[in-house]
């Protein structure tokens, strides 16, 4: 799958996913039960089977149910969506992207969390990154 293709679902996809992704695993029942205005039964267990055939989400057999799970690990969808993020909006700069972060207002950034980020940078410029 490509990187681009996690960013290429509807609304309603991406609101299943996002959903398995929070719960780690779920029913089709669950997952209408934590999406806003679902959809019929039958429409997600629908949606899910086409996420699973574009290889977003994964089902195993538990029972008489299936119990649906991201088919992504969270961290390479995380960096999957950074990276459509960064150069959608930023053109391409982490430093840009980092800059507007650090600027939000309301991220005022603790002691502790401002020491983690100078040890990251510290490790990227020791690595020549």
């Amino acid at each position: 799958m490509s990187e681009d293709a996690n960013i290429q679902l509807g609304r309603r996809e991406r609101q299943i996913v996002e959903t398995l992704y929070r719960l780690g695993k779920a029913s089709v029942a669950e997952v209408r039960a934590n999406i806003s205005d679902p959809p019929t039964y039958s429409a997600v267990r629908g949606m899910l089977n086409l996420l699973e055939e574009k290889g977003h989400v994964k089902h195993k057999r538990d029972g008489m149910r299936y119990l649906y799970m991201p088919a992504i690990a969270p961290v390479k969808a995380r960096q999957s969506a950074l990276r459509h993020l960064v150069s959608t909006f930023f053109e391409g700069s982490t430093l840009a992207a980092a800059a507007a972060l650090l600027e939000m207002s309301g991220n005022d950034l603790s002691a502790q969390d401002r020491d983690h980020l100078a040890a990251l940078i510290a490790q990227r410029e020791k690595e020549g990154k």
